[in-house]
């Protein structure tokens, strides 16, 4: 699963990589070291324009709430959806047929850039001891920007046809493989920049294949590092959690080897 991550980039910087649409705007950004479902996150799309809808759909850098809120969902208050568990994550093997994200699979797809995730290594406790839990931050090798699929909604409350729609994604996760199946049977699912074109199509539906769990090599050149339990707070939110730490300072019960 992926239910925390970090991205350093800003919209503007995004969408002149990218030579795509700054749909977000000259807002501040602050980079965020520990992004949590519900948050405001950046996703990249490819839409046609509204006004220009024979155009070539464009890549657009837009900014969604991490938590797909589905279409049918009911108001609470006007223009404000009904609270319920924020579904950050999607099964790819399971969303084309899964109500809530099936629409999403056929005609919004996203990618969801980011630095790298985290996951908890779990090990059992000696005896009747807790079980060890040690964060470690998966990320390229190389330094370079992640981007793993995701699916998006636009929600609008019925009853109040002039509320503003609310842009929401989700991330789809798939079976870990290679080195990182020792730190958790889950992984966001990679999105090669190979695959865009097919995956972000607007006009048709993405490739059963893209769907599937990728080979050992999708995430060669990924890295784990433990780090600091400051990330299982929220409330922390800087680049210190990125700091490699030494596991065994811990009482050396977590190690890959």
């Amino acid at each position: 699963m992926c239910g925390r991550y970090a991205t350093t980039t800003d919209p503007g910087r995004l969408a002149a990589e990218l030579d795509a649409v700054d749909e977000v705007g000259a807002t501040e950004t602050i980079p965020n070291y520990n992004v949590a479902p519900t948050t405001q996150v950046l996703t990249v799309v490819r839409r046609h324009d509204h006004e220009q809808p024979d155009d070539e759909a464009r890549l657009r850098v837009r900014r969604m709430r991490w938590g797909l809120i589905p279409l049918w969902t009911e108001a609470a208050e006007p223009g404000v959806p009904v609270k319920g568990k924020p579904l950050f994550n999607a099964r790819a093997d399971k969303a084309a047929t899964t109500p809530s994200f099936r629409d999403a699979v056929r005609k919004r797809r996203c990618l969801v850039p980011m630095d790298g995730w985290y996951e908890w290594l779990v090990e059992p406790g000696a005896g009747k001891g807790k079980a060890a839990k040690q964060p470690y931050f998966m990320a390229a090798a190389d330094g370079e920007r992640l981007y793993m699929a995701g699916l998006w909604s636009v929600w609008r409350d019925r009853a109040a046809p002039d509320s503003a729609p609310l842009l929401s994604c989700t991330i789809l996760t798939t079976d870990a493989v290679g080195e990182l199946t020792r730190i958790h049977d889950r992984m966001p699912l990679p999105m090669p920049r190979a695959h865009w074109d097919a995956w972000l199509d607007p006009d048709h539906p993405a490739p059963a294949e893209l769907l599937a769990t990728p080979g050992a090599d999708a995430v060669a050149d990924i890295v784990a590092r433990p780090v600091s339990p400051l990330v299982n707070s929220v409330r922390n939110n800087g680049p210190e959690l990125l700091a490699p730490v030494d596991p065994s300072e811990r009482g050396g019960q977590i190690s890959l080897l």
